[in-house]
């Protein structure tokens, strides 16, 4: 709760936090909307493989031309302007950088950029959580011997369930399930690129009006983005992931006492201490009273006859037994809310959530027949979807991560519904995320 008065006194100091900006898509462009009105904040620099749409994401979101318009880093730390490329090496390696955002979404180049930052004694804000879950538990820790932070991004879902997951541990108090809502029905799952504007309500028009990709909002929807999230946030608070995937149980919030918890207890969990997502829909596609469509949640255990009796005191809904609770955050401001992790990491020395070992993984699952020849288009495209699984599953059956199965050629035809392995690809040995995965896998499966 002190965040605010720390970044107060390095604007008093004149040593603004400076922070590094990879990718100025909706994510990052919602950071820069608050970053410009925060004191002791100094973005330095930004990163896009298309200079001229960072400097329309700057000039949407309320920056002048003149704060923006720096000849390069050298003048930006000194004038306090900020300056634009289409070089994220520059940018990591820039005088002065304290916190470099990875906002790419695009797993290869976060685990390159990771390790820049690792290089060159930058702080990391892993915005890309796709890159989190192909290496994170090793990017981590790497970071950590380094000296550094490395970090899931608050205002993410994933980093603000790791804060409720602290909450309740922190209080004493046992995590049966945590996780957030989103819109499911089974349909979904083999949506592709094309089908995607019609499940969501509306238009490709109105699609493209708004500037949404529609590769990018289809892994929303099937299923994908989900399943990447919650292999973070299991890795990152040791919770398990079922054997079978997300079930996606419609759940509204006074219900999540009663659904999210065990199978003996009449819930839907696989095991306690599991990670889960519930939809806002019912399967008959009826929506869900009260539902946490945008929000987040816990659901934990008094383990105490004084304890469940106190939360019976305190008004809160809880399980038959009187045992099980939630609390839960309705919304989430995504990269409105970034500068926490910002702040965090540069004056707590401290992440919003981070890969502490690798208990949940998200393998590539065939939406339709894939034939030798394929080239993979990766999440939220034609050919896959992601899947999670317990991350020792996925290491026995070498399942190919979902993060690496973008343009890759199959090389052993794969059925619809069928998990993809390594074998079945032809991969580039000398591929760095190839390598970190390996890498990775090696050291976590011991």
């Amino acid at each position: 709760m002190n965040l605010y008065r720390m970044l107060q006194r390095r604007a008093e100091e004149e040593r603004p936090i400076r922070v590094g900006l990879i990718g100025a898509g909706k994510f990052g462009s919602m950071f820069l909307a608050q970053a410009r009105l925060t004191k002791g904040m100094h973005v330095m620099g930004i990163a896009d493989l298309d200079p001229d749409r960072a400097r329309k994401a700057m000039a949407r979101t309320g920056w002048d031309e003149e704060q923006f318009t720096a000849a390069d880093f050298c003048q930006a730390l000194e004038t306090g302007r900020t300056f634009l490329t289409d070089d994220s090496s520059a940018l990591i390696e820039a005088d002065g950088m304290e916190v470099v955002i990875d906002a790419t979404g695009h797993p290869r180049s976060g685990i390159r950029h990771a390790r820049l930052c690792c290089q060159h004694g930058r702080h990391v804000i892993m915005v890309n959580v796709e890159a989190d879950v192909v290496a994170g538990p090793l990017l981590a820790r790497q970071a950590e011997s380094a000296g550094l932070v490395y970090s899931l991004a608050y205002g993410d879902q994933p980093a603000l369930i790791c804060e409720n997951v602290d909450w309740a541990r922190a209080c004493g108090l046992h995590v049966v399930a945590a996780g957030k809502g989103t819109k499911y029905l089974d349909e979904y799952r083999d949506s592709t690129p094309e089908t995607v504007w019609e499940f969501y309500g509306l238009t490709a028009e109105q699609a493209r009006a708004g500037g949404m990709n529609s590769q990018m909002f289809n892994s929303f929807l099937d299923g994908t983005k989900s399943a990447i999230e919650m292999a973070a946030v299991a890795n990152a608070n040791g919770l398990a992931a079922a054997p079978n995937g997300l079930q996606f149980p419609p759940c509204g919030i006074d219900d999540l006492p009663k659904v999210l918890c065990p199978q003996q207890l009449g819930g839907c969990l696989h095991t306690s201490g599991q990670v889960e997502v519930i939809s806002c829909l019912h399967r008959d596609g009826r929506p869900v009273e009260q539902d946490l469509r945008w929000g987040v949640f816990v659901v934990f255990e008094a383990t105490s006859d004084y304890a469940a009796r106190c939360l019976n005191e305190y008004g809160l809904v809880t399980d038959p037994t009187g045992r099980i609770s939630a609390m839960y955050k309705p919304y989430h401001l995504v990269g409105l809310e970034l500068g926490i992790s910002v702040a965090s990491a540069a004056l707590r020395n401290e992440p919003t959530g981070v890969a502490m070992g690798f208990s949940g993984d998200v393998a590539a699952v065939a939406k339709r027949d894939l034939k030798v020849g394929d080239m993979l288009d990766g999440e939220g495209g034609y050919m896959v979807r992601g899947q999670l699984m317990p991350a020792a599953e996925s290491l026995a059956v070498a399942a190919l991560p979902i993060g690496l199965a973008q343009a890759v050629k199959v090389i052993n035809p794969v059925t619809a519904g069928d998990r993809l392995s390594w074998s079945d690809v032809e991969m580039d040995s000398d591929d760095e995320a190839v390598q970190v995965r390996r890498q990775m896998e090696a050291e976590f499966s011991q």
